[in-house]
């Protein structure tokens, strides 16, 4: 088993502290970077207002683009073997909005 890590990300210049494996680093900033890339996207189009908000709608975008990534017919959702790594991308979702939740209380 890796030893866990915790990376810094950085996503609409805010940074967030989270737990990884050591042998998924790399992964965990590419598609941190992804997600920076996509909400980036939302936010300038000025139609979604707040961070959760755009947090929600590149979720829900990239979502799409997976269950659409093999060809034009949606996987079968769950896949065997990805419920364990969905639930952990559910939870990190979770803990970046509710991090995202406490800056625009603050």
């Amino acid at each position: 088993m890796s030893q866990s890590n915790t990376i810094t990300v950085k996503i609409l210049d805010k940074e967030y502290q989270v737990a990884c494996p050591e042998d998924q680093e790399a992964d965990l900033i590419v598609s941190a970077k992804y997600l920076d890339k996509q909400m980036r996207s939302i936010r300038e189009t000025g139609k979604v207002i707040g961070l959760e908000r755009i947090a929600v709608m590149a979720a829900l975008n990239i979502s799409y683009e997976l269950l659409h990534a093999a060809d034009s017919e949606p996987l079968e959702v769950p896949v065997e073997g990805t419920e364990r790594p969905l639930r952990d991308l559910h939870r990190k979702v979770d803990e970046a909005l509710y991090q995202l939740r406490q800056l625009e209380i603050s």
